[in-house]
C-alpha cells in the first residue's frame, strides 16, 4: 500500500532542467514526491481553490481518501 501526505505547496524554480527549492524543506533525503506544475497563474479561481484546500489541509479539515474509500466498502 501507498503511503502519502500532503504537504503545503512549495515554490521552486528551474534551473539546468532541475528543480530547484526556494526554501528548505523538512522531507527526508530522497524523499519521492509528486509536483504539479502551475505555468500559468491567469485562473485565479483555480489558485484560490489550491489555497482553500491547503488551508483546509492545515485545519485538519480534509479527509484521507483511504477512509473515504473504507466507508464507500462498508454497509450502513
Amino acid at each position: 500500500m501507498v503511503s502519502s501526505t500532503l504537504m503545503g505547496a512549495l515554490k521552486a524554480i528551474v534551473r539546468n532542467g532541475r528543480l530547484i527549492l526556494d526554501e528548505p524543506t523538512d522531507l527526508p533525503e530522497g524523499a519521492e514526491v509528486e509536483i504539479a506544475v502551475v505555468i500559468d497563474d491567469s485562473d485565479s479561481e483555480l489558485l484560490a481553490e489550491l489555497d482553500a484546500s491547503a488551508e483546509d489541509e492545515k485545519a485538519g479539515r480534509l479527509v484521507d481518501m483511504k477512509d473515504v474509500i473504507a466507508r464507500l466498502g462498508s454497509t450502513p
